[in-house]
């Protein structure tokens, strides 16, 4: 669990989520990052991740972007300091990065997209950008210096020529120096820029998606676009995957959505998720159902619940899962947990066949 110090969880959803950063000092104690900056670099390496390689910094206003496979002499050729590697969707393939999703579970996890991790060389950076997005920048190793802003941050404030969205205009209210295990909250459309202090500097993103009126009903001719849907206070009840009323209310305020198409928006799966799970599938499917093993769903997958005239629905990518089974609590847990024993849940045999599930690392 993370440690909030000073604060309690339930005034970080009130006050903070959505609102304002928040800097968590040893929100994680003692914590190791699951992956050293040799092995995030061995991953670039390979065609299933979505990698990139930035060099620049706002003092030369130089910057170039690689996207990724690379190869090992490609980082040979790096200068020493100023540049950066991130890898996408980390979670997807490694069960330790995917574990730590848990620590922030009273967030819903039908709100959250993927797992970043960046490593960068001393003075590394991105540049200073703001986006749509909710995030907690868990620093794995070394240190970093963060600068926010909240002013500026318009769509127009972008240096032109250049390949990445870096402001022009960037001033800082806000500096915070991060070591492992320190959290840095920061909500949409909080600027940010983030520049090692040193040549151990990694770390990881935690990215909660913002969904606009187009993205929900998959039209970009839609006018409002800048329209994103915002939360209702959360109050941590152990239900990662339930999605109550208050967030279908804060749907239809900017989009009229039902509660069933609003839940299978928020679980289906991009192109690049459904080809993913589609690789697992397919390397896994010499593989036979064992009732001595537990199972668990494959990282990709998304999951969610509801309730319509007291009748549980639960959604899996995307689609309805047609359960018909009498274990109702344990069909809610095994949302909750995206675990099963095979032993209290009937269904499992069903779920592996569909290829939503795989065993757990330990059984």
């Amino acid at each position: 669990m993370i440690h909030f110090g000073k604060i309690s969880e339930e005034e970080f959803l009130a006050d903070y989520w959505q609102k304002k950063p928040l800097l968590i000092k040893q929100a994680l104690p003692d914590f190791i990052s699951p992956l050293s900056p040799d092995e995030l670099a061995g991953l670039s390496l390979e065609e299933d991740f979505e990698s990139r390689l930035i060099t620049g910094s706002i003092d030369h206003e130089q910057w170039t972007l690689t996207n990724g496979p690379f190869l090992v002499d490609d980082f040979a050729k790096l200068p020493d300091n100023d540049w950066t590697l991130l890898v996408q969707g980390v979670d997807r393939f490694i069960p330790e990065v995917c574990h730590l999703i848990d620590h922030f579970n009273f967030i819903p996890r039908w709100r959250f997209d993927d797992v970043m991790i960046s490593y960068a060389a001393k003075g590394g950076s991105v540049g200073p950008h703001f986006d749509h997005y909710d995030v907690f920048l868990l620093q794995g190793s070394g240190r970093r210096r963060w600068e926010l802003s909240t002013k500026n941050c318009t769509l127009d404030n972008y240096l032109e020529d250049v390949p990445l969205r870096i402001m022009q205009q960037f001033i800082p209210e806000q500096v915070f120096e991060v070591e492992p295990g320190d959290i840095l909250y920061i909500p949409p459309k909080i600027a940010h820029h983030g520049v090692s202090l040193d040549d151990q500097c990694t770390t990881l993103s935690f990215g909660y998606r913002s969904y606009s009126v187009a993205e929900m009903f998959d039209d970009s001719s839609v006018e409002s676009t800048t329209n994103y849907y915002q939360d209702p206070t959360w109050a941590n009840q152990d239900t990662p995957a339930l999605i109550p009323k208050s967030a279908i209310q804060k749907a239809n305020e900017i989009a009229l959505i039902d509660a069933i198409n609003f839940t299978k928006f928020v679980t289906k799966l991009d192109t690049l998720d459904q080809q993913i799970l589609q690789n697992f599938q397919f390397n896994d499917q010499d593989e036979c159902f064992n009732t001595n093993l537990n199972y668990e769903l494959y990282p990709v997958c998304k999951i969610a619940y509801l309730f319509e005239d007291q009748q549980l629905l639960v959604f899996i990518n995307g689609e309805i899962f047609d359960h018909q089974v009498e274990q109702v609590q344990d069909l809610i847990n095994f949302c909750n947990t995206r675990k099963l024993l095979n032993n209290q849940i009937t269904f499992t045999k069903t779920l592996f066949e569909l290829g939503f599930i795989q065993p757990t690392s330990t059984s």
